[in-house]
This record gives structure tokens, sequence and C-alpha cells, in this order.
């Protein structure tokens, strides 16, 4: 059974990854980058074929990873295909906030995915996603 030391390093993972977007985004709010961060996961989860999806999550950290999780149905999403559905579900799921640059910020959260993925598993994941959403990864 998970300890709450186990809970306690979790957070402080998660917080990491927070981190490192805000510094990639060049933001000062947390709570943005966190919203932004997750609709961004959650774009990626719903744009990638199941078993890609399933592996990408593994690699988050435990917190991390549930929220990735949370609310997906893995046999009843429709992959965003294009770059306009995938940019548009970041947007309505950071409540349309016009400060945010949606496309800036997917570029950011696949970045800091990306210094976290070995090459072989990063090109795996790119190949795996809609051809117009190969550009948003780091090259």
């Amino acid at each position: 059974m998970p300890s709450l030391e186990d809970l306690r390093v979790a957070v402080s993972e998660t917080e990491v990854w927070v981190d490192d977007v805000m510094r990639r985004l060049g933001w000062h709010d947390r709570e943005r980058v966190y919203l932004v961060m997750l609709a961004t996961l959650h774009a990626l989860r719903n744009s990638l074929p199941r078993d890609e999806a399933v592996y990408i999550g593994a690699q988050l950290p435990p917190l991390l990873r549930g929220l990735y999780y949370e609310g997906w149905h893995p046999g009843a999403h429709l992959a965003d295909k294009s770059r306009s559905a995938f940019l548009g579900r970041i947007h309505d799921s950071v409540h349309r906030d016009p400060g945010i640059d949606v496309e800036e910020a997917a570029r950011a959260v696949f970045a800091a995915l990306a210094a976290r993925l070995p090459a072989a598993e990063l090109e795996e994941a790119k190949a795996a996603m809609p051809k117009p959403l190969h550009n948003l990864w780091p090259s």
C-alpha cells in the first residue's frame, strides 16, 4: 500500500513537470500552466492509438499519470486527426482563454515530455500521431 511519503513524492514529481512547462513558456501562473499541461496531455492521449497512449501515460509521474487517464474511455474516443481539432480541444479545455497561445503551450508540453522520453520512444510517439501534429514535437 502506498504511504503518505509516496503521495508527497508524487506531488513533488508533478510539480517538477509544472515548473518545467512554466519555464519553457516563460509564464508565472502555476495554475494556468497546470491547466494547459493537462489539456495538452489529454489532447495528446486522444490523438494516439490506445497502446501508444498507454505507453505515454506510463512515462508520467504517478499523480500526473492518474490525471492523464482521468475520464479516458479508450474504446469510445475519436482521435483528433487535424491540427485545428487538436488545438481546439486544448483551447476548449482552458476555457478559451484568449491569453493562451495553445500551439505554443502544446509545443512546451511536448518538449517537456520529449526531454524525458528515450529518442526511439519519442520517434514512435510522433509516428503514431496524425501527420499534421508531428511538427508540434521538438525536432
